[in-house]
């Protein structure tokens, strides 16, 4: 993570009537995804047999569509996560994207070595899956949590130069569409939009999240330690608007650049100041682009994931269980957020949505070895996708979210 700089001065709120993103452009998009659905005709490569019940839908240089984008996947876990990384990995694998896999200081070197060395025998000859050696911890409470975020998208830039998104997951998450399913939607939006859920209203969170002044050992300790408060209190601030909302972010390349690279002074100013607050990974992003001119009109209001409430006042998410399995598929959400290790609904995801085999990639268009065992043990072109049903809801879903005057409305929200 780069080491934050003097802040040089105040950021400016924009004004809000600004509109960078074409409202007709927008639109004009997602009619032409939703009409490519309904009006593609059969592929020029037969579908391989381990998907019957998936569409016949092409995307790429072969077809009338775009190409598809590239994803850079930050999956991120601790001590007792290194199945789950590795399941995470198989499910959202796709050969055109990147994927960082980071255990924190907590897991123990052993976890690290055998997950690298399962990456190696499966995804990872294609080179496009890498494990962070020597990580720091992160404490989920603390900076150090952010700073291993910050981390990782910096290793991703050094990593690979053409991807388009961001996208970091947790070990307790998990997809809720095939990776052909999220590829084929993203490839007809702008690359610039970055989905991420906010909101200005602090309420209780006042008290508990923004003034209280913690440290995290994390940052500076070689042993896991709590982070532990302070006696004072901090004034909100009069230069900048602070933002809230989940940890769960899809970030453009262009604003993780902005972040990383500090071109700009807003982000370490931010970060200086989110460094001893707690849950900061919850905000900082939230902030920074709210608060920028350059971002701050190329927002969706919406972190692309599912969750249900544990019923608190502090509305944390719950535990998803088979009984969620009908609302998850209902709302056309790319992932889900919390799940159990192996729990059975695990299981229902891989059978009915990603149509995934134990221990193999979830399918795709690039998937063209034959039989039913290891369809994806040869890989064909991987610009070819065969989207199914999901990718349909999710499309309604960011056309609802990306029409006007929905769209502008949810731009950093204010309340």
């Amino acid at each position: 993570m780069h080491s934050p700089a003097p802040a040089a001065g105040a950021a400016s709120v924009p004004p809000k009537d600004s509109r960078p993103l074409p409202c007709l452009l927008l639109v004009s998009l997602l009619l032409l995804l939703l009409l490519h659905f309904l009006s593609s005709s059969s592929p020029s490569t037969p579908a391989p047999p381990d998907a019957p019940h998936r569409a016949p839908l092409l995307a790429g240089a072969d077809s009338a569509g775009p190409a598809p984008p590239a994803l850079a996947f930050l999956l991120t876990g601790s001590a007792g996560d290194a199945d789950r990384l590795h399941r995470l990995l198989l499910a959202t694998y796709h050969p055109r994207n990147l994927y960082l896999l980071l255990l924190d200081r907590a897991a123990p070197a052993s976890d690290r070595v055998r997950l690298a060395r399962e990456v190696r025998a499966g995804p990872g000859r294609a080179g496009n899956v890498h494990v962070v050696g020597d990580p720091g911890f992160a404490n989920p409470r603390g900076a150090s949590a952010l700073a291993a975020a910050l981390h990782g998208a910096s290793l991703l830039l050094q990593l690979g130069q053409g991807w388009d998104w961001f996208v970091h997951l947790d070990a307790g998450d998990y997809p809720l569409v095939a990776p052909d399913d999220l590829l084929h939607v993203l490839s007809y939006l702008p690359r610039d939009i970055n989905f991420i859920q906010h909101t200005s209203y602090i309420g209780w969170k006042e008290s508990r999240h923004i003034r209280p002044i913690v440290v995290d050992p994390g940052l500076y300790l070689s042993s896991r330690t709590d982070i532990f408060y302070a006696t004072q209190k901090r004034e909100l601030p009069s230069a900048y608007k602070l933002f809230t909302g989940s940890s769960s972010v899809i970030l453009s390349r262009a604003f993780t650049e902005y972040c990383i690279v500090g071109t700009n002074n807003l982000p370490r100013t931010m970060l200086m100041y989110y460094t001893n607050m707690p849950l900061p990974h919850k905000k900082y992003f939230q902030t920074v682009l709210c608060n920028s001119p350059k971002f701050n009109r190329t927002v969706v209001n919406h972190d692309l994931h599912y969750w249900a409430s544990d019923g608190t006042s502090k509305n944390e998410p719950r535990l998803l269980t088979l009984t969620d399995a009908e609302n998850m598929t209902a709302s056309s959400a790319a992932f889900g957020t919390r799940f159990a290790k192996d729990d059975p609904v695990l299981d229902h995801i891989d059978e009915e949505i990603l149509q995934r085999l134990p221990g193999e990639p979830a399918p795709g268009g690039w998937c063209i070895g034959a039989g039913d065992d290891s369809p994806c043990s040869v890989s064909g072109s991987t610009d070819v996708l065969r989207p199914g049903p999901a990718a349909m809801k999710l499309a309604k879903f960011l056309a609802q979210r990306l029409s006007y005057p929905g769209f502008y409305s949810q731009q950093c929200i204010w309340d």
